[in-house]
């Protein structure tokens, strides 16, 4: 038993019998009260971004356990290839757009499997000082652009999502309808020299976190967020300098002293979805790395 000051008292003084071969004690005096684990298998999901990087490994992960994934992407081609790929479906998105999410989440429904899960990974990028060494101050049109692709598109995502689950029957005793998973990153934490855009777009999503879970409490739906560190994508090139330059990049690791992988950040989203008490959490998925100014 745990005390309200964060004490701990022994089984015995709390009047409850010690557990037999160390066996949990609220494993053994609860067995059976508590609801299953969100399920993937049989449901349908909406990941934004998903036709490469990090949204195409989540829809990888997230099909093979059973769920129908649709591809919500700009890029037609690629997006129903992984379609095909996974049993999955396509539906050309623009995230910033509300009419284009709503018809994505309305192919998710119209499969007939309850939407339990929306994942945000559509995000661009952009590298920009506040005043450059000219001078000149940051260009207004790119920084509202990177604020309405990254925050923005995030949020009409997972309210257009939420929404939906929210017609739907509870997937468990606990009332559960349904997970947001949004991407946001370790820049939006410790944003370094050049990133004012990109790294406020990614502290918004932090900052939506906690009062997006207590907004859709109310209809069973969890909200948590990853914010990855280096993660090894295509973006980071082919070249015969490309194992020099994420040389460099993984210096600041702690350990494993590597890049990331997609898949890793695949298997994480998915451990978020079916741990059923991770709720208004920001994760860090990053190998321990600490951004230095530049």
């Amino acid at each position: 038993a745990v005390l309200g000051g964060g004490g701990i008292m022994a089984p015995e003084r709390a009047g409850l019998s010690a557990p037999a071969c160390g066996a949990p004690l609220m494993r053994r005096r609860n067995r059976g009260r508590y609801a299953p684990r969100m399920e993937l298998n049989g449901t349908s999901a909406v990941i934004s971004g998903g036709a490469s990087g990090l949204g195409e490994a989540t829809a990888r992960v997230l099909a093979a356990a059973g769920a129908t994934v649709v591809i919500a992407d700009l890029n037609e081609n690629r997006g129903k290839q992984i379609a095909d790929e996974i049993g999955g479906l396509f539906a050309r998105t623009d995230v910033t757009d509300e009419a284009s999410v709503q018809a994505a989440v309305d192919l998710a429904v119209a499969t007939g499997e309850p939407l339990r899960t929306g994942v945000s990974c559509a995000g661009i990028g952009w590298a920009s000082r506040t005043v450059g060494r000219d001078g000149t101050p940051h260009d207004l049109a790119s920084y509202q652009k990177v604020i309405a692709v990254n925050l923005i598109g995030t949020f009409n995502v997972m309210r257009i999502a939420a929404a939906a689950m929210s017609k739907t029957e509870p997937a468990d005793a606990d009332g559960q309808r349904g997970v947001i998973i949004n991407t946001s990153s370790v820049a939006g934490i410790e944003g370094q020299t050049g990133q004012i855009a990109y790294s406020a777009s990614k502290g918004g999503i932090i900052g939506m976190t906690v009062p997006a879970a207590r907004d859709l409490s109310v209809i069973g739906v969890r909200v948590n967020t990853i914010c990855p560190g280096i993660i090894d994508t295509p973006i980071y090139g082919f070249s015969e300098n490309a194992e020099e330059f994420k040389a460099r990049l993984v210096a600041p690791v702690v350990f494993p002293k590597r890049m990331g992988r997609a898949d890793e950040f695949g298997h994480l989203v998915r451990s978020l979805i079916e741990n059923d008490y991770m709720n208004a959490e920001v994760v860090r998925f990053d190998g321990g790395i600490r951004f230095q100014p530049k």
